[in-house]
């Protein structure tokens, strides 16, 4: 976890990427607990694709944020990890 913390740091410190990750901050933030809710459980994108009865590569692009899943797919993989989205509309 440590590791993925520091790298986060030392991308931010890139101007463009900051910005970025800022415009997107409610999509990088999903992406970043799935991320660390993965690492924290031990489990590799294989594991974690198998228990949300998907594929590793689907995975794999989530976490880059080259794909925008549906909220379905959110609670499969948020059950997968044995964790809870919950969803509010102001």
């Amino acid at each position: 976890m440590n590791n993925y913390k520091n790298f986060k740091k030392q991308l931010l410190k890139d101007k463009e990427i900051k910005k970025a990750y800022k415009d997107l901050g409610p999509e990088f933030a999903v992406v970043e607990m799935i991320i660390e809710k993965r690492l924290k459980e031990g489990l590799t994108q294989k594991e974690l694709a198998k228990k949300a009865k998907t594929k590793q590569p689907v995975i794999s692009r989530l976490e880059r944020g080259d794909f925008s899943p549906s909220l379905q797919f959110l609670y499969r993989l948020t059950d997968a990890l044995g964790a809870k989205l919950h969803v509010s509309i102001s």
